[in-house]
């Protein structure tokens, strides 16, 4: 069976497993085109990795076939699958300078003298680290050596590069500016790149597409739009940012709402993956999306409740909101919202969302069509 001409990189009906009885990736499958930047994402032991390392030819497939630019590599060695890695670790040669770390796949390769210090100085001046040819690994900083280990994989102009956790070792501000480096270079060079994460925000920012991984299956793939703003599952809403989760039980259903009884609280919410009346579902609601002390015609929802903290975020205010039966509430306020001004923890206030921001989820199983979607 061959991958479609669109897809340079296609995983089909792919399975792992290390003992033969238990799958630690469960008919895996994804399709990538051709310059886009695809995350893996998930926590650690979800799949993710060995996906990543298949693809890579470290690891080898149980079932199904993988296809790179059409052709199936299950059985291709790794050197021949011409990918360049990025690791967390770096895995940069000590006793070699940040020239001849560089310069070593293109050696490999056969190149010439000429052709291979030429390529070296050019994608050392792509990551701004010309000045460090000369110096050892010891000698730079994490941020500079994860530059180099990102230069290495792109010294030799590979089409597809992998990267896995590549920035887990470095600290928040530098871990982010190296975020938009990255995103920045992909947009310039057009490769495409398969990236393994289990930090939302990273996998939020940098990339066109997003598969979460849980237990081996993924459980959604989709934007970064799409993920946040409409998640397929209870564990895609929680894993990707804060959100309330409500249980509940399904009162009535309509082509564009439902109702769902919480507690003594009847809510209107979309439907996304609901089963008959009668049946239970979970509410997911994004802390943003909730309204402090809102008009009556302002929401589609109204309860009301204690509040119970009030803590200043710097860009947001943190409330927690006690409603009776239903559980608490989480609300996230701009700083510049006068409204949390005139609240004060202890009093009584009332919450406010709409329907199109309450999504009724778990009501029935994913199939692999709505996943892929």
């Amino acid at each position: 069976m061959s991958t479609s001409n669109k897809d340079y990189v296609s995983f089909q009906h792919v399975k792992k497993t290390y003992d033969g009885t238990n799958l630690v990736v469960k008919d895996f499958n994804l399709d990538i085109a051709p310059g886009e930047f695809v995350t893996m994402l998930g926590p650690s032991g979800s799949g993710k990795t060995t996906c990543l390392m298949m693809l890579a030819g470290f690891e080898t497939a149980t079932g199904g076939e993988i296809y790179i630019d059409g052709v199936p590599v299950n059985n291709l060695a790794p050197h021949k699958r011409d990918i360049g890695m990025v690791f967390q670790n770096y895995a940069l040669f000590p006793h070699m300078t940040i020239a001849e770390n560089l310069a070593f796949p293109l050696k490999v390769r056969k190149l010439s003298s000429d052709i291979v210090q030429s390529k070296v100085k050019n994608v050392l001046d792509m990551v701004e680290l010309g000045h460090v040819a000369n110096r050892y690994p010891k000698q730079l900083s994490g941020g500079q050596q994860q530059r180099v280990a990102l230069a290495r994989a792109l010294v030799f102009e590979p089409k597809l590069v992998l990267m896995d956790e590549p920035l887990g070792a470095l600290d928040k501000q530098l871990r982010e500016q190296m975020q938009m480096e990255i995103k920045h270079l992909h947009e310039k060079l057009g490769i495409t790149i398969l990236y393994v994460t289990h930090d939302q925000d990273e996998a939020l920012t940098m990339s066109d597409r997003i598969a979460v991984f849980n237990q081996g299956e993924v459980q959604q793939l989709a934007s970064p739009t799409e993920l946040y703003e409409a998640p397929s599952n209870t564990f895609v809403a929680q894993f990707i940012g804060e959100n309330n989760q409500l249980s509940g039980s399904v009162q009535n259903i309509a082509s564009s709402h439902c109702v769902v009884q919480v507690g003594k609280e009847r809510i209107y919410a979309t439907p996304v993956r609901v089963n008959e009346v009668g049946k239970p579902t979970t509410l997911s609601i994004r802390p943003e999306k909730i309204q402090i002390q809102p008009e009556l015609n302002q929401c589609d929802n109204h309860v009301s409740g204690i509040l119970r903290e009030l803590i200043y975020h710097g860009d947001h205010y943190r409330l927690v909101v006690e409603v009776e039966t239903v559980g608490r509430l989480v609300v996230k306020l701009p700083n510049d919202s006068r409204t949390q001004l005139e609240l004060a923890p202890g009093t009584l206030c009332r919450v406010g969302w709409n329907l199109q921001d309450c999504h009724a989820l778990d009501g029935i199983p994913a199939s692999n069509e709505e996943v892929a979607a």
